[in-house]
């Protein structure tokens, strides 16, 4: 994945489709409430998040889990859903955050428990801890690493 230092929103695929509207923030973030979802074709699958907020704005790296983790089978509380509006498990957009290790990307984790819930429909969303959360880590490795290669050793008799 290439990084941007800087993010140049010229350079980054914007519309009103990609704004969200987050009541309750982000864990941690509760004062930024307005989201926007920012994709390059020079990155895919990874989305940058920006909050926004009056003071200043974050950004944050997420990813759709959908192709990347198949057996990735969150379940929200029916409160949660209920609070989202959501009428059916299609109108659910799951994003989850991507947390870059400075120096080293390969070392890259997701976290599964707390993914950000979008409504498709009303653009509402909302992190949250899945009802499911002990199957899964909040420090997954993006990248699974293959065991090491084991030397073959042949003999000569």
């Amino acid at each position: 994945m290439k990084v941007h230092p800087e993010l140049h929103a010229n350079r980054m695929e914007t519309s009103a489709a990609n704004l969200l509207t987050l009541p309750h923030g982000l864990i941690g973030f509760a004062n930024y409430k307005r989201a926007e979802l920012l994709y390059s074709p020079e990155n895919p699958p990874f989305i940058w998040m920006k909050l926004l907020s009056a003071v200043d704005d974050l950004h944050f790296v997420v990813i759709e889990p959908g192709a990347h983790f198949p057996g990735y089978e969150p379940e929200i509380f029916d409160s949660d859903a209920e609070l989202l509006d959501l009428r059916d498990p299609a109108e659910a957009m799951l994003l989850n955050i991507v947390t870059l290790r400075h120096g080293n990307p390969a070392e890259a984790t997701v976290n599964l428990i707390g993914p950000l819930v979008v409504n498709r429909r009303t653009r509402s969303g909302r992190q949250l801890v899945i009802s499911n959360y002990a199957r899964y880590s909040a420090n997954h490795s993006l990248i699974e690493s293959s065991p090491a290669p084991v030397e073959q050793v042949t003999s000569h008799i």
